[in-house]
């Protein structure tokens, strides 16, 4: 994997959210480091990916969602021409039962 992103400090951080336990430790952890609007943006992002990888449209997901079309087609092609990143944590959620 080679990324912009990756250095040492980048490391550390997804090292962190790694060793949290517990969906409460993450909450904590999030609203402790981003602010309200941010935590909203990534949860839509992957409640969009979800929806897509479902086979919904668009407008579907739009309406569901409020995101806007442009964000669902960027959604979209990280799920098709991207690191997967989506894809792994959407499977093994599901395989997990959630």
């Amino acid at each position: 994997m080679i990324s912009k992103l990756k250095n040492e400090n980048t490391d550390s951080f997804y090292r962190a959210v790694l060793n949290l336990k517990s969906v409460d430790e993450c909450y904590d952890f999030f609203e402790d480091i981003c602010t309200v609007s941010e935590i909203q943006a990534m949860t839509q992002r992957f409640y969009v990916a979800r929806l897509l990888e479902e086979g919904k449209t668009y407008q579907e997901i739009s309406a569901s969602t409020g995101a806007s079309t442009a964000t669902i087609s960027r959604i979209n092609k990280c799920l098709e021409y991207g690191t997967d990143g989506y894809k792994t944590a959407l499977g093994r959620l599901k395989n997990a039962g959630n």
